[in-house]
């Protein structure tokens, strides 16, 4: 049997497969059953991925780890200040990598914010439950 190629004409009523516009997820809910969400509605990763530390992923905590590490990297930055005023440039020399090392989990703390407040205002509307895996 040949291979069939996009441009042949295929016969009549054949229907190519098309993948679903939004993908769901069958997730189960705090109420105990199962939910279909979609990608929007969420959020961020819920299950605890079988580590030790218990993963943030409510909103609230999410914001309170992201301001938290906003604060610390504005502490930073008070120190290359510092660092400026008082001609001290070496120490930058030998600690700017860690000014790269915070911007990570800072930039990953606010977007996992920003996702899991917007599926959750999505739920709401929708008056989905919160899933808990």
């Amino acid at each position: 049997m040949a291979r069939r190629s996009r441009r042949v004409p295929q016969e009549p009523g054949y229907v190519p497969y098309r993948p679903p516009e939004k993908r769901t997820l069958h997730r189960l809910s705090e109420t105990g059953e199962i939910v279909a969400y979609t990608d929007e509605e969420y959020g961020v990763r819920k299950d605890d991925g079988l580590g030790i530390v218990k993963p943030v992923n409510s909103s609230g905590g999410l914001l309170f780890l992201s301001l938290l590490m906003t604060a610390m990297f504005g502490l930073m930055l008070y120190g290359i200040v510092q660092m400026a005023v008082t001609d001290q440039w070496d120490i930058l020399g030998r600690t700017w990598w860690m000014y790269l090392l915070v911007l990570y989990p800072l930039f990953a703390g606010w977007a996992g914010f920003f996702k899991e407040r917007k599926a959750e205002k999505l739920r709401r509307s929708k008056n989905l439950p919160p899933p808990v895996e």
